[in-house]
Order: structure tokens, then sequence, then C-alpha cells
């Protein structure tokens, strides 16, 4: 037994910890959680946990449906919203075959596989979300049928006794008891709408991180009477939210993406890197944006960029180079904006490092950086410059995604297929829906 498992034994006698919360996701990034017994954690350190996996979306087929789920001890945590008496506990799982072998459909093995895969080639990858939602009354909508935020505040918009500002304030101080430092908090531009940002940390943790802090939103959302959502787009009228991360690669202890002297002092692996992701974008983004309503998001105004561009420090384009900082070379990094709060971390990240590190490795070339503000030019203006649409609705990403060479690679063929496979029965049952938009716009007139 090595010394983390024993820390974790040991913390669970001394805290009187009575329930250990085994944590793992689905291919579309749903929590999944058993409750275990403190006798029985020493034993799935050893062996595992048996679990039926072909009851869980994309995990197996059924049948092959025996799964074994490993308890991590590094992600051991005390959950802070179940109380001080009787107190609860988690830990991330790998999901394991029979014969103790790494789950090909295990969406934390992907994202593993591509890290090992930048090792191999000298990186450590770090990423760095900032991660938008809404604030709702309610989960139950208003009269009119849309939500009903808690406030009519703007971006940064300080709110005198404001529910979101008490909501953020207990938020990263519930983030912080389970180890997620926050850098940042604020209110964000539409109403209700919030933006947290976590600190840099390698692109694992980040991904366990983010699946760790919506539920801590959710739970601190209904403590306080309110309701929180990651819907990419729940207002018509209003901004859609994201999850624009930051990633910068280490070859030990200096940054990969840095060149001091170069354009933007971004260094040729930086270039190549962002050639990757912008070549590859239309292929993965049915993972970065993975629901119909994602797309509502992509394609409804309010900063989100709809096109194939970068620029330094261009808020419309896709990716963006932050303003660089004179003697701050370690901090450089690039800024992926077209991912969304909604998103499985484990498979977006692993998508996005993939084609970053495709670019790499092919040596692509990169295009000039877009200066113009994107969404003002024309269709011919963007043509032009080679600024390409991102697919318009799940069933283009769909399309996209299935004419892939490298999504396959990354995701490798199980979860490839199983994805697809929960994405077109989406897109199907959406097709069908006889929405109230067209009941307004028809009903009366035809």
């Amino acid at each position: 037994m090595d010394r983390q498992q024993e820390f974790v034994l040991r913390t669970i006698e001394e805290r009187d910890v009575r329930f250990v919360r085994l944590w793992f996701t689905d291919v579309v990034g749903s929590l999944k959680s058993v409750a275990l017994a403190p006798a029985e954690v020493e034993g799935a350190f050893e062996e595992g946990l048996g679990f039926d996996g072909s009851s869980i979306e994309g995990l197996a087929r059924v049948f092959e449906s025996d799964m074994l789920a490993q308890p991590d001890p590094a992600t051991f945590q005390i959950l802070p919203w179940r109380g001080e008496t009787e107190q609860t506990s988690r830990m991330f799982c790998d999901i394991l075959t029979p014969d103790g072998e790494p789950s090909a459909a295990d969406p934390r093995n992907v994202l593993k596989r591509t890290l090992a895969k930048a090792a191999d080639m000298g990186f450590t990858c770090y990423t760095h979300p900032e991660i938008e939602f809404y604030l709702l009354k309610s989960q139950e909508p208003g009269p009119d049928g849309a939500p009903i935020p808690v406030d009519e505040g703007g971006y940064f918009d300080h709110v005198p006794g404001g529910v979101a500002q008490d909501f953020r304030r207990t938020a990263v101080t519930m983030l912080e008891s389970v180890g997620i430092s926050v850098e940042f908090s604020h209110h964000e531009a539409g109403p209700g709408q919030n933006e947290i940002d976590l600190r840099y940390a390698d692109a694992l943790q980040t991904a366990d991180n983010i699946m760790t802090f919506r539920t801590v939103i959710k739970e601190v959302a209904l403590q306080q009477g309110t309701y929180a959502t990651f819907m990419p787009k729940p207002f018509t009228a209003h901004p859609g939210s994201g999850m624009h991360t930051h990633f910068s690669l280490f070859e030990g202890d200096t940054n990969a993406f840095f060149e001091a002297g170069a354009e933007f002092q971004l260094s040729e692996t930086a270039r190549q890197f962002i050639a990757g992701i912008l070549k590859h974008a239309h292929e993965f983004t049915a993972v970065t944006n993975q629901f119909v309503n994602s797309y509502k998001r992509l394609w409804g105004g309010g900063e989100a960029p709809s096109y194939l561009s970068w620029g330094h420090n261009n808020r419309s384009a896709l990716v963006r180079v932050p303003l660089y900082k004179p003697g701050k070379g370690q901090s450089a990094r690039i800024e992926y904006r077209g991912i969304d709060s909604a998103a499985n971390p484990y498979l977006a990240y692993a998508v996005l490092l993939g084609a970053g590190l495709k670019g790499i490795e092919e040596g692509y070339q990169l295009p000039a950086a877009a200066e113009d503000d994107i969404w003002s030019l024309s269709s011919a203006e963007r043509r032009a410059m080679g600024h390409d649409p991102l697919p318009a609705s799940l069933h283009d990403a769909i399309r996209s995604m299935e004419e892939s060479e490298l999504m396959p690679q990354i995701l490798g063929e199980q979860v490839f297929e199983h994805f697809l496979r929960n994405k077109r029965a989406e897109w199907q049952d959406y097709r069908l829906q006889v929405t109230a938009y067209e009941l307004q716009r028809n009903l009366g007139i035809l």
C-alpha cells in the first residue's frame, strides 16, 4: 500500500468519515457516484469496486458489463456541504476491466492517454478554465416560459446586498476547502450570470476540479434557495455560458509556448499547437459543444466565437493569445474560447490537446492573425480571410466528427462510437420536437 492510500485510510479513521463516495463520469460527463463504507475502502484500493458498466452511458456493452472502479487516493477530499457530523468524502475513480486493465471507455483514461502522449513528446500540459453559469430564482420557468435570473446585474457589477455576491463568497470558500484554488470571481454580462476562474493546474487535475466545481456550485445554490445552471444558452436575449480555457505546454520548468522577440512572444511550438486546434476544430466541436443548445450559444452573439480564427488579444477570435506582460514569459499561453460550460472536461481537454499535439507533430503552418472584429465582417470578407465557420448545429458537428480520422485516434474507437451514438439520438429527439417558436410563428397564420 502506498503513502497516499495510507493517508486516506488514516484520515477516514481520524475524522470519523462515515461515507466515502467514489466518483466517475459517463461519456457525456454526467457525474456518477457510489457510497462506500469506510471498512471497504482498503479493498477498493487493492481490487477496485465491481459494478455493472452496461448501465452507464457509453461505458460497456451488455456482453462485457462487469467493470471495476479503482479510487485515486490523490483525489481524496472531505465534502464540506455534507456537514461536520457523519462526514462524507469523495475520490475520483479510474475505470478498469475485470482483468485490471484501464477501460478504453473511461473518459478520465482518454485524457490520461493524451497526457501520456504529450509526456512522450516532452510536454506537461497546464490548463486554467474560466467557468460561466447562470444563477436562477428556481428551476421552474416564469410565466413567459423563460428562466428567472436572481438579479439584473451586468458585467463586473457590484450589486449591494445582491444574492449572487453572497453566493460567490460561499461557493469560493467551499471550493477552496476541497482543495480547488480560485483566481477570481465576478458577475458576468447576463442577468444572474456569474464567472469563477480556477487557478491553473495540470489538465487531469483541472478536469477533476471542474466536475467537483459543478457539484459545489449546484449544492451552494440549493442551500441558498436558488438554482445554478451550466446550460450553454438558457436565455434568447442574453449571452451564453462558456468555459474559456487557457493552455500552456511546459518542457520541464520552461514554458514551451514562449519565445522572446518572436511575434506576440509566441514560439514555433505554440504556433503549431494553435494551427492544430484550428485545423481540427470542426472535427472536435461535437465534443467541446455537445448539446443541441450549445449551438444557440455559438451562433447567438454575446462574444461567442463562431469562426476559425486566432488573434492577439482579439476576443472575437476562436483562439486568443492573451496580452504579453514583460518579464512574465512563464505565463505565455493560448486561450480556446469555443468550449462551453456543459462539456465533458475529460474528453474536451483530450481533443483540444490532441489536436494541438498533432499540429506540433506535423509542423502545421499557422495562418495570419485576425486583427479585425470577426463578427463585424461580411461573409465574403470572412471567406476571403479564411475564417471558415464552426459547425452551425449539433447535426453539422456530428457529421464533421464522423468524417474525422484524428478523433477516433484521440478518443479511442469505443468512446468515439458511444459518444456519436448518444449525440445522434439527441439530434433525432430534437428534430422531432414542435417548439413554442414554431407554434407562435405559424399556428395563427397557416
